[in-house]
């Protein structure tokens, strides 16, 4: 029996580990840490070279290069064929606004019934055209796009010009105005449309050749200040609007040099720059 306060024996403790295993386990667990850890970076970079060697392309050579840039020529001008012309472009944007001007003139003179264009240039209808298409007439009939006719009036004239503005008794059902532009340069895109020869709505292309060109028409007048271009025209052209590249009408055809006198296109035409012209009709200066 303990005494009494005697506190009960402590039991002996657990034998110690001797300190030199318990150093050699620790530094055994910290080599196989460590092996574990290179091994997984040796993995990580192993991916990542696979990958790198798999997304990765040789080095582009000369013929590479030059395949590639065909490829892109040859992409470019696909697309660029793909896309209508400039000439078809232009027509269609200038269509609605065109205008056939039938001119009856007394009898006995040489050419009784004559042919012309014209262009809508407002939203009233007012029609501008050439002056010598309609005047001395004894009536005038215009043809619009939209197979409507009707007799016509002269109601401006602008005789130093050769132009002339025209009032329909009855106007399309939609009245398309014609967009005006202006300026240039020598060697810019043309185009002439109109009635040549009788052929309606005919379109031809060329270039300017010339500002501030004069001519003589007729055997006692000059007209001036006029831009010459290359694109044909012919009788039945006169009074037709001169387009620019974006569909704007520059200028309205008013004669062809013609040596011959045989009234057929040789080469070159004049037109009434549209500030001029549209003077006649108080439409906006260009």
């Amino acid at each position: 029996m303990s005494p009494t306060g005697a506190q009960p024996p402590t039991p002996p403790d657990s034998p110690a580990e001797p300190p030199a295993r318990r150093s050699r386990f620790g530094r055994r667990r910290t080599r196989i840490a460590l092996a574990a850890g290179a091994v997984a970076l040796l993995l990580v970079v192993a991916a990542v070279l696979a990958l790198t060697t798999r997304d990765s392309k040789p080095a582009l050579d000369e013929a590479g290069a030059r395949t590639i840039a065909s490829d892109v020529v040859k992409k470019a001008v696909q697309d660029l064929q793909s896309q209508p012309a400039t000439s078809a472009v232009v027509y269609q944007h200038i269509l609605p606004s065109l205008v056939e001007i039938e001119a009856e003139h007394p009898e006995g003179e040489e050419d009784a019934t004559g042919l012309g264009a014209g262009v809508i240039i407002n939203a009233r209808g007012s029609i501008l055209t050439a002056l010598h298409v309609v005047e001395g007439a004894d009536s005038i009939r215009v043809s619009f796009v939209d197979g409507t006719k009707s007799p016509a009036s002269v109601i401006s004239t602008d005789p130093k010009n050769d132009i002339a503005v025209l009032a329909p008794e009855r106007n399309p059902e939609v009245i398309v105005p014609a967009v005006l532009g202006g300026g240039g340069a020598v060697g810019d895109e043309a185009y002439a449309v109109g009635h040549p020869l009788g052929y309606i709505g005919s379109l031809s292309a060329g270039v300017i050749s010339g500002f501030d060109r004069s001519v003589k028409v007729g055997d006692d007048k000059t007209l001036s200040g006029l831009i010459q271009f290359d694109a044909a025209v012919n009788p039945g052209n006169s009074g037709g609007p001169l387009l620019n590249r974006g569909g704007e009408v520059i200028g309205i055809v008013t004669a062809l040099a013609n040596p011959s006198r045989d009234g057929h296109f040789l080469g070159i035409g004049f037109a009434v720059p549209i500030g001029a012209a549209g003077g006649a009709a108080n439409a906006p200066a260009k």
